[in-house]
């Protein structure tokens, strides 16, 4: 089932995707909803962030090759930090260069949408409040980043948390392919079964610590490739079985 958020001057809200169609939902999508019987073409609609989560959830050096190019060690648990909800932006939407850093660059992700408000899971439960994946852009003011030593300011600008186009409920995400373009040229490419510590460890490792809310995101980690983007670039940031989120940069 593949679900978005999209804006059309008779609706606002979650719709299924059916083909070149979507069809809007009534009701709550992590509680009871139904379909409505009206539909819309796809080109019809502005697609929306496919949620609006409470909190963003990132696990850095998740890929040892991603780690190696910028000479760090993989760690021995997972490395979380966060991104405000106010850096959430959708398909198409701008991603905007902050005048506070010389040095942007884009990390293309698989991302894990939650569907139930999850607390001390275990290995063996994780995967049960796992509503679907999406894809990611981990934006990140590199020059800040290393010079704060600490995440919060370089990974939480506005704009620096894309997410889209939609949310795919029928994947293995165990077997993705994650690439990223800018300007049609291959900048990272990888794949999810490398991933350092599989979504199972993170889920339990994150909900030691926090509860989980529906609609709540988790960044699984970008492989190797990371590069500056510019004002001007297009950049894309492709998921086998979901789909393909582009945006541009702007100054």
């Amino acid at each position: 089932m593949r679900i978005a958020r999209i804006h059309h001057p008779q609706f606002t809200g979650y719709a299924l995707v059916e083909g070149e169609e979507v069809r809007p939902i009534l009701g709550d999508l992590f509680g009871a909803w139904a379909p409505a019987a009206v539909t819309f073409s796809l080109e019809s609609v502005r697609l929306l962030a496919p949620v609006q989560p409470s909190k963003i959830i990132c696990v850095g050096r998740n890929y040892a090759a991603h780690a190696a190019e910028h000479g760090a060690e993989v760690p021995k648990e997972p490395l979380f930090f966060m991104k405000p909800p106010s850096a959430v932006i959708g398909p198409d939407d701008a991603i905007h260069l902050p005048p506070l850093s010389e040095q942007v660059e884009h990390e293309a992700e698989l991302a894990v949408v939650i569907g139930r408000r999850a607390r001390h899971l275990t290995r063996e439960n994780a995967m049960s409040v796992v509503f679907g994946y999406t894809c990611a852009n981990d934006v990140t003011a590199r020059d800040l980043q290393r010079r704060d030593g600490q995440w919060t300011r370089a990974k939480g600008f506005d704009t620096f948390a894309p997410l889209g186009p939609w949310i795919e409920t029928d994947l293995d995400p165990t077997t993705c392919e994650v690439v990223c373009r800018v300007n049609g040229a291959v900048r990272q490419h990888g794949y999810t079964r490398d991933m350092v510590f599989d979504i199972p460890h993170l889920l339990v490792a994150i909900t030691a610590v926090m509860t989980l809310e529906p609609g709540d995101v988790l960044l699984t980690g970008t492989p190797e490739g990371v590069s500056p983007i510019t004002a001007g670039d297009v950049v894309e940031v492709e998921v086998s079985g979901i789909g393909l989120l582009r945006n541009r940069v702007q100054a």
